[in-house]
């Protein structure tokens, strides 16, 4: 029995090392595609922009030539369409931004893989900066088919990194895209700390970097409509508790649902409750329907302050409080709570959002920070 169970360990051992090996080749060809398409894209702009003489010969007309010449010769994946995305994606990725490490400064240059002379038939990229262009892409080709369709640099880069930390599918990272994440995390973020979701991502170092406003809920699949209950909300993400989790964002353990507490003979429950790995804390969710009311953020203070007293250990950050609602007062959010509070208040949208009306409340809050530093200044 013991030897049958050995054999079957045996040949366990085998079928999992062959389909990691098959991933692996996968990941390489793929990262190939990735080299190849980029130098692709180089060739074009290089050869358009090679003289006179080339736009006299080809004009317009440049890819379709092109297009119908690779595909006699056998070169797979050369339509017009592509062709033009590789030309794109060389453009959006000139300078290759140095994403690899979380501590990454500037991007930098990389160095020009070949010289264009003509365009002799015996130039080709050097093997050692094949290699470095490699390791300087970190996504797969499908992942940066959906980033060059990004104008934003600083957007693009923040979706890049985020998309290799996290291991996105591509279908997260166009649905991230599609909810406008750069946008609403950018809305709670001075100059400098927009800038640095370009170079580093998100980076989880307080509280505040959690947030989100609006939180996004779309993938839930509840129409927009007043007849649902608070109940329906929490179940719905209950039930999509994965996706739920991908949009709050980095860290995030759940823990429980309607986790009841007793106090004073009173019994209380908090709607969700989540843990942070990274800040080591608590992180309590109440779902609120209708508008936010100075009363509910009474309520989640309580449910903070007995979190912070009674539930946390000394090791532990404080108990982070956030109210998700479809409508606030920005105004009886900040008159309600103390300066120095660990609860925040954020909208939820059953749709996703407008890039235009996030970019707008985005230059808003902008010139709002640096009116301040004017004032403070003087």
């Amino acid at each position: 029995m013991s030897e049958a169970f050995d054999f079957d360990r045996l040949v366990e051992l085998f079928q999992r090392t062959h389909e990691e090996t098959q991933r692996s080749a996968a990941r390489a060809v793929d990262r190939s595609l990735v080299v190849r398409n980029w130098l692709f894209g180089w060739y074009i702009v290089e050869f358009e922009g090679g003289g006179l003489s080339h736009r006299e010969l080809y004009g317009k007309e440049l890819i379709a030539h092109l297009s119908n010449r690779l595909t006699e010769v056998g070169i797979k994946g050369c339509s017009r369409t592509n062709l033009r995305k590789f030309r794109q994606f060389y453009q959006a990725f000139r300078d290759i931004p140095q994403t690899l490490s979380a501590h990454s400064g500037q991007p930098q240059k990389i160095q020009q893989p070949l010289v264009v002379e003509s365009f002799a038939p015996d130039t080709f990229a050097a093997a050692e900066s094949m290699t470095e262009l490699a390791a300087r892409f970190t996504l797969g080709w499908s992942h940066y088919a959906a980033l060059v369709a990004i104008d934003n640099t600083e957007a693009r880069r923040f979706y890049e990194i985020e998309a290799t930390e996290n291991n996105w599918s591509r279908r997260e990272l166009e649905r991230q895209i599609a909810s406008s994440l750069y946008e609403r995390l950018a809305l709670s973020r001075d100059k400098e700390e927009v800038r640095r979701l370009a170079s580093e991502g998100q980076v989880v170092e307080k509280a505040s970097d959690l947030i989100k406003d609006p939180v996004v809920l779309e993938f839930l699949g509840l129409e927009e409509r007043p007849g649902y209950s608070e109940n329906d909300l929490e179940t719905a993400i209950i039930d999509r508790l994965q996706q739920f989790l991908l949009e709050l964002g980095k860290g995030f353990l759940f823990e429980a649902r309607q986790k009841r507490f007793t106090f004073d003979n009173r019994h209380f429950r908090v709607d969700l409750v989540f843990y942070n790995r990274l800040l080591q804390c608590y992180v309590l969710i109440d779902l609120k329907l209708g508008e936010l009311s100075h009363q509910d953020l009474g309520q989640m203070q309580m449910y903070v302050n007995y979190f912070d007293r009674h539930v946390k250990t000394e090791e532990e950050l404080p108990t982070i409080g956030i109210l998700l609602c479809d409508d606030k007062s920005d105004a009886v959010v900040e008159l309600t709570l103390p300066e120095d509070s660990n609860i925040y208040a954020s909208r939820y949208q059953l749709y996703l959002p407008s890039k235009q009306e996030l970019v707008t409340q985005i230059e808003n809050v902008r010139r709002e920070h640096e009116a301040r530093e004017g004032g403070n200044s003087g």
